[in-house]
Formats: structure tokens, C-alpha cells, sequence
């Protein structure tokens, strides 16, 4: 399994007994979901290695308390601290309406109401307070903030995203 045929769903980041059980902080707004998993990928070194899950619960908000199969101890817990988990991307709900995944929309033609086709979504910015779509036009980058007030419709047939962008915004790169 490839990193890119993979989601991001949380890091470990701490041990929780000294039976090897970790705590897990979740990269998810629905950490309920992921409560029965029977197995991830963690990452060590480059490679991601599959851990089967003897027990996972929730524990406080956004950590999942796992006992991994393979960890039995305190010294293999040490071994995967700080490591990342990942799952396939087949693991995602289906997301409906102009709900989305960053990396499905990779590609998407970026339609403004009053500008037409204003480039192509060539990644996703997270790294801000405010998430961007970083879209690109011949030689010129936009960055167009992702919020519900901009985007009118996303179109995973067209492969398309509308959006209303606030006045001056498309001009400010494109001209």
C-alpha cells in the first residue's frame, strides 16, 4: 500500500498502560467512525506496515485508545511513538453535495460566476487558519479561500467546482 492510496487519520502520541496500549489523536471530525477498526497502516521509515487491532475505543474527544496485536509491552509501544496511522482511501465515506475530500477534487476546473473559468485546482493549502484552493491559470496561481459562502456547487460528474468569489479577488491575480 501506497502513501498515496491512503488517508492521514491521526499520529500516536502517547503510550496509555504499560500492557502497550497508545493513544492515537484522530485528524477527524468524527472519531466515532473509527472506533471498531480491525486494522491501519502505521508509518515507520517509508514504508507503511500493517497492525491488526486486538481492542479500540474512543477515549476523551478525538483519541482512540488502541491495543495493537503486535504490541505487547512498553518498549514496542516506544517503537511506534510519534508514528503516523493512515487507512485507504476506500475507508472515506462517500461525501455528497459541495461536501468534499481535498484530494478528490485535485484536477477539478474552478468555475467563478462572474470570471468563467478562472483555472484548474492544483492542491489544497490546510496549513493556514483558512484553507485555499490553489488553483492555476496559464502562468499565474490564485488562491481562492474554501468556505460555504464562495462555493455554489461542486460538480464530481463535470468535475467542477462554482464558486462566487468576493469582487476583486480573481482580478487581484489575473491581472
Amino acid at each position: 500500500m501506497r502513501k498515496e492510496e491512503c488517508f492521514y487519520l491521526g499520529k500516536i502520541v502517547s503510550k496509555y498502560s504499560y500492557k502497550g496500549e497508545v493513544l492515537v489523536k484522530l485528524d477527524t471530525d468524527e472519531p466515532e467512525l473509527y472506533e471498531n477498526m480491525e486494522s491501519v497502516f502505521i508509518s515507520l521509515g517509508n514504508n507503511l506496515v500493517p497492525f491488526f487491532i486486538g481492542r479500540c475505543r474512543l477515549h476523551k474527544s478525538n483519541l482512540l485508545r488502541i491495543d495493537f496485536e503486535e504490541i505487547n509491552d512498553e518498549a514496542d509501544a516506544d517503537r511506534i511513538m510519534g508514528a503516523e496511522l493512515y487507512l485507504p482511501l476506500t475507508f472515506l465515506p462517500k461525501l455528497e453535495g459541495n461536501k468534499f475530500y481535498f484530494h478528490e477534487i485535485i484536477g477539478f476546473t474552478v468555475l467563478d460566476s462572474d470570471h468563467g473559468n478562472i483555472g484548474t485546482v492544483q492542491s489544497v493549502n490546510d496549513t493556514t487558519s483558512q484553507a485555499l484552493f490553489e488553483i492555476q491559470k496559464g502562468d499565474k496561481q490564485l488562491l481562492i479561500p474554501i468556505n460555504d459562502e464562495i462555493i455554489t456547487k461542486v460538480d464530481r460528474e463535470q468535475k467542477t467546482i462554482h464558486v462566487k468569489t468576493p469582487d476583486g479577488l480573481v482580478e487581484l491575480y489575473l491581472s
